[in-house]
């Protein structure tokens, strides 16, 4: 029994302890646009440029 309990505070200590974590207050708004380059294409990237290369990962054969 009194494991039990002594685990039960250990649980309810560290839930405690990481719900804790982060920024106190209001939410932050988001900030004004300030990005230099205009996306023509809608997805971010400006017109004409290369696509990006596939990088090899251990999981792609699961994946694809």
């Amino acid at each position: 029994m009194q494991g039990r309990f002594c685990a039960f505070l250990a649980v309810a200590a560290l839930a405690f302890a990481l719900g804790g974590c982060g920024v106190r207050g209001s939410l932050e708004t988001p900030r004004a646009n300030d990005n230099t380059a205009e996306a023509q294409s809608g997805q971010g990237k400006p017109e004409g440029a290369a696509p990006k290369g596939h990088k090899g990962f251990v999981l792609d054969g699961l994946l694809r």
